[in-house]
């Protein structure tokens, strides 16, 4: 180990003395903190050109002083109790005095935006929290074969900068992709790979948006989006969305510089936006010369009949940038994602990102391209689509069973639905509350990363309540807890007797709603 030490041999100051207050100095800095081991005395005496004695002068007078403490056969370190901590607390109060005068002076903080809830650090016995796959559907075999094999043959991969817009081989294996599963026929010169659809966001507003520019944005809608837009200072222009997904007719008449919607999938509702509201959309942006950011975050859970073709799919004049992600289907700890764009927009979405980043890191893209190429991509999504309908049935069974006809949302794809509360059911907020204290997480639309910009008709009494993490048992455990809470809420005397043996649902209020 060396330290920064610099001797300056014209100083009138002997080069004992300099060693010593310079060692000191980073000690009362800081800088070397106590146990921290010192250079032994022939190294220091090397690095410095030296003689040893000089060095070992220097140190008997730190050691002397209770700077260092000096041990045989083991080393010299920085001593735990320093004689100068009084002095030492003096000094933190003046540079904090200091550092709150400085910031008085500067400039404000050019960005102002808030975080969206992406993290949830709850521990609850049963948590149905959004878009969190099944740890236990990870192909980690798969993937540990595909990185040793990868590793082998990296060459320069690892240690050169590569194309900014992502590995061609990664590109090309999605556009693949995309084909049969989303309808979208592109070249993998218009993906971009980015560390998932939050980058995808960022990189579609540093291409199209500038300070008091209009941005369509879905009411409710996803608060990444939402916040990301406002951090920018676009001016929001929320419509409403109804169980056809998008009202098109709400629509800004004037168009803006672009809309952001999740139209497979709805979120946080998960309605499906449908064929003839695309098309009219489609319309919509072309002559009023608006862009659409599609976010696709996790159609590849289809459950109900076929799908309907992407927009960009359906966009025959370049209007509908495309942002899709491997956070769902796989992990969000791999950050992958990719955002696919028209043709005239590729030079620039490739110079952004280059500017942002350099580009995606390069192993886990090669692990991904031969993982999408081999074919083992589509089996994994085969293998958990069919668990996930069967976490997503358990769900709205055991909801019918303890609540009786329920309505809700999003069944046909996605990880979660949206389950809208009857009238003698507590509102989103408190029932919220009430399971919580049972141990099980479910989340309003503020609470699961949703931003509601008034007038919405779902906020007060709609749950969110995500499947795909959950097996069946914690699924029926769940839900039962939460039966239980409200039980507790309407009859307390009852409370511990419910959470045991829960009333069947025929001797519940059934809230008369049109059944699922």
């Amino acid at each position: 180990m060396e330290i920064p030490v610099l001797l300056d041999p014209k100083s009138r100051q002997s080069l004992q003395a300099q060693i010593y207050e310079q060692i000191r100095k980073l000690i009362l800095g800081g800088r070397l903190k106590p146990g921290t081991p010192l250079p032994a005395s022939r190294a220091l005496a090397g690095q410095l050109g030296v003689s040893r004695n000089t060095v070992m002068l220097a140190y008997d007078r730190l050691a002397a002083e209770g700077y260092l403490q000096m041990r045989e056969a083991i080393g010299t370190y920085v001593s735990f109790e320093l004689p100068e901590d009084c002095l030492t607390a003096k000094r933190l109060a003046s540079a904090a005095e200091s550092h709150g005068q400085d910031c008085s002076a500067r400039r404000p903080i050019a960005f102002d935006g808030r975080a969206q809830a992406v993290v949830n650090d709850r521990r609850l016995a049963y948590d149905f929290w959004l878009g969190r796959p099944d740890p236990q559907s990870f192909p980690i075999k798969a993937w540990r074969r595909l990185i040793n094999r990868t590793l082998v043959t990296a060459g320069t991969r690892l240690t050169e900068y590569r194309d900014p817009a992502g590995l061609i081989d990664l590109r090309q294996a999605i556009a693949d992709h995309l084909g049969p599963a989303r309808g979208i026929n592109v070249g993998p010169d218009q993906i971009v790979i980015v560390a998932g659809c939050q980058e995808g966001l960022n990189l579609t507003a540093r291409l199209l948006l500038r300070e008091g520019m209009s941005v369509a944005i879905e009411n409710p809608a996803y608060q990444g989006a939402a916040f990301l837009y406002e951090s920018y200072r676009a001016r929001l222009a929320p419509v409403c969305v109804d169980d056809s997904g998008l009202c098109v007719d709400e629509l800004p008449a004037e168009g803006a510089a672009l809309l952001y919607v999740t139209p497979s999938h709805q979120y946080p509702m998960g309605f499906t936006l449908s064929l003839e509201r695309r098309l009219r959309l489609l319309d919509w942006a072309w002559h009023t010369g608006t862009y659409i950011v599609e976010d696709d975050y996790d159609s590849d859970f289809r459950y109900r009949g076929s799908p309907i073709a992407a927009l960009m799919g359906l966009d025959s004049h370049g209007c509908v940038i495309y942002m899709g992600t491997f956070s769902k289907s796989i992990g969000a700890g791999l950050r992958l994602g990719y955002l696919v764009v028209p043709k005239h927009l590729a030079g620039a979405a490739r110079t952004a990102k280059a500017l942002l980043d350099n580009g995606h890191p390069w192993l886990e893209q090669a692990v991904m391209a031969e993982f999408l190429a081999g074919g083992g991509y589509d089996n994994h999504l085969r293998r958990i689509r069919q668990s996930y309908a069967e976490r997503r049935d358990c769900l709205v069974d055991n909801l019918e069973r303890h609540f009786g006809e329920v309505t809700v949302s999003g069944t046909e794809c996605g990880m979660h639905i949206a389950w809208h509360l009857a009238e003698d059911l507590p509102r989103a907020a408190e029932l919220q509350a009430l399971a919580a204290e049972h141990g099980v997480g479910i989340y309003t639309l503020q609470s699961g990363a949703a931003c509601d910009f008034g007038g919405c008709a779902y906020s007060e009494r709609a749950i969110m309540l995500g499947f795909s993490s959950l097996n069946e048992r914690q699924i029926r455990s769940g839900v039962e807890r939460i039966a239980a809470a409200v039980d507790a809420a309407r009859h307390p005397a009852g409370a511990a007797a419910n959470l045991s043996n829960p009333l069947p649902a025929t001797q519940r209020t059934r809230p008369e709603l049109i059944h699922r």
